[in-house]
């Protein structure tokens, strides 16, 4: 059976060199192409052990790209960047699966948004598919099993590893600004806050932090809730609902970051109900670069093919150990 072609476009990026590991462990799918002004002309393999083929970055053009006739092409650019390239495969007429994981497409309804666990449902072999953001992905797994129970807007306290900031230099991405610091920023009107008030249906209030590590998101929830509530009541049914989904682990304790770095899975705990049992904090942990960008967005591959949705997703590496 010949295999299910991919394109990267943006492959430079962490995000990108994630999905070629990936894509390079999955038994149905093949990389055509990597696209990355950078590293023009340079093989692949010498930048990313994973991968042993032939291929070679290359410079495409959004019509270059239209042209390559894959089944797949997921688009790891900046926000901004990714309309020209749906522009151009529009014009060619062609009809591969684009997975975009900037925020271009997150607020348009043509676009399914794939988040597995909560929106899976809702996938009817839709070709176009945004991947969410990495911390709203955070928050909306925090939230969503007591979106029926809150009282008053979630205010969500997040901190991600540098990687989060790209590759391109800046402030929120300088080892030397960020050690022994905290750098808030967007701290209000985020894009995350919006998209996740967008997908849930209810105001959401999330405030941004960039901190030294290279990787992983911690993000800090706290919900009023219309009715007292216990932690053992609260635990289980987290528990209950997501107790079918092997890349999401509740937790007693509160997850730490540096356990999830690496890993493909989020992990919730650490609930603390206040006096009164109106004010509930809940913790959830996550890799921004994999459930948060190229794990999320190769589950959303597998969906769209027909294929097991973990396929290339070793099941050592869902949580630490």
């Amino acid at each position: 059976m010949s295999k299910t072609t991919i394109g990267i476009v943006g492959a430079r990026g962490h995000t990108g060199s994630e999905l070629i590991r990936l894509i390079a462990n999955h038994p149905q799918f093949a990389l055509a192409f990597v696209s990355s002004r950078e590293l023009d002309g340079q093989p692949v393999r010498e930048h990313n052990a994973a991968y042993a083929g032939e291929l070679r970055y290359e410079n495409l053009s959004p019509e270059a790209v239209a042209a390559k006739g894959v089944d797949a092409i997921v688009l790891a650019l900046p926000n901004g960047k990714a309309a020209e390239y749906v522009a151009a495969i529009d014009a060619a007429k062609a009809n591969p699966v684009i997975v975009d994981l900037s925020a271009d497409y997150r607020f348009d309804d043509g676009w399914y948004y794939g988040l597995p666990e909560l929106t899976r449902g809702k996938y009817a072999g839709q070709k176009r598919v945004s991947n969410p953001g990495c911390y709203a992905t955070a928050m909306q797994l925090a939230i969503a099993p007591l979106l029926d129970r809150l009282a008053g807007p979630p205010q969500c306290f997040g901190v991600s590893g540098y990687s989060g900031a790209g590759t391109t230099p800046s402030d929120k991405n300088n080892p030397e600004l960020l050690r022994d610091n905290l750098m808030p920023y967007a701290l209000a009107d985020h894009m995350h806050e919006r998209e996740v008030s967008r997908q849930l249906g209810v105001p959401v209030e999330f405030m941004p932090h960039v901190a030294p590590h290279f990787r992983g998101i911690t993000m800090t929830v706290n919900l009023w809730l219309q009715q007292p509530v216990k932690v053992e009541e609260v635990r289980e049914l987290y528990r209950q609902r997501y107790a079918g989904e092997p890349l999401v682990r509740v937790t007693d304790d509160a997850p730490w970051v540096s356990r999830i770095a690496g890993k493909h899975g989020v992990e919730i705990g650490g609930f603390t109900v206040a006096p009164g049992g109106k004010r509930l904090v809940v913790v959830a942990t996550l890799d921004n670069l994999l459930k948060g960008a190229a794990t999320q967005a190769m589950q959303n591959l597998n969906l769209a093919f027909g294929f097991d949705e973990l396929a290339s997703i070793p099941p050592q590496d869902f949580f630490s150990a």
